[in-house]
């Protein structure tokens, strides 16, 4: 595979000839880029300060170098051997979340949502409606709606259900002292996936201390994944969602429609009306 990768490049390589000016520019650029996505992921997480610590451990090896302090820099240097290893285990939680932004592209997305031929609007209507149903009679909810990130590990810690999506099913399933209640809903495109998931809980200790278990499962999901929390407080009332690792509360029928819309019809509609496209040329080619 290596060497058909090599002879490709190969062939290509007379017909993109760069001035080494235009070269260094975009290799610089591009180290650039990804650096300062590195450092977008790992702000406000634990990462954060353990690169700190590397960065001060880097400058205290060069410095016993230039002072002559054999003792440790022996140490210093022989513990950096191994401190690609140790970086692997300490950033494994970053470097997962990393790879799966790269996944996130459009070449990536998962076929499911292409061969789904309805309209987003209605089943973002009915999430709305439940949700502001539960929040009036207090009702504690938890619905998380999957985007390109799978994750059937959640709902296989779960009950399956795989229902068409509407908001009497929702309401159903969080009736007080029922099963289900207490876990989360899974959505998966336009179908109730699961219901009663367990979720991972976040490990962001600066949180309110005042937000209960559901938001901080809602939150957890949403750095481990690029799914949408959707959270409606027991106590309170008060409606919530979740996503990348932020939380937004105090959300009305009316605001939780336009974050669903920015989300669920930005995804869904180009790729339907692709479909919808492809099918009608071929239904003219029958004809």
């Amino acid at each position: 595979m290596l060497d058909g990768l090599s002879r490709m490049f190969s062939y290509i390589e007379p017909y993109v000839q760069f001035p080494w000016v235009i070269r260094h520019i975009i290799d610089i650029s591009i180290v650039s880029y990804v650096v300062y996505k590195l450092l977008l992921l790992i702000r406000e997480t634990r990462a954060e300060q353990v690169l700190k610590g590397l960065t001060i451990l880097l400058f205290a090896t060069k410095l016993s170098e230039w002072l002559q302090l054999n003792t440790i820099y022996w140490i210093l240097k022989n513990t950096a051997t191994v401190g690609v290893i140790a970086l692997l285990i300490v950033f494994q939680p970053e470097l997962r979340k990393a790879l799966e932004q790269i996944g996130r592209g459009r070449i990536f997305d998962r076929l499911t949502f292409i061969q789904e031929d309805k309209d987003p609007l209605f089943f973002i209507n009915e999430i709305a409606r439940a949700v502001q149903d539960m929040a009036r009679a207090k009702i504690g909810a938890l619905i998380v709606i999957e985007r390109k990130t799978g994750i059937s590990d959640v709902i296989e810690t779960g009950v399956k259900i795989d229902g068409e999506l509407s908001g009497s099913l929702l309401e159903n399933i969080f009736v007080p002292n029922t099963p289900l209640h207490d876990g989360a809903v899974i959505v998966r495109g336009y179908r109730i996936a699961a219901a009663g998931c367990f979720l991972p809980l976040t490990e962001n200790g600066n949180i309110n201390k005042q937000l209960g278990t559901r938001h901080r499962a809602a939150l957890g999901i949403s750095e481990n994944s690029d799914a949408i929390a959707i959270v409606v407080s027991e106590e309170t009332g008060v409606i919530s969602i979740a996503h990348n690792g932020k939380l937004t509360r105090y959300l009305d029928s009316k605001g939780l429609k336009e974050i669903l819309k920015k989300v669920y019809v930005k995804e869904k509609e180009p790729r339907s009306f692709i479909v919808k496209k492809w099918r009608s040329r071929n239904e003219q080619d029958g004809q």
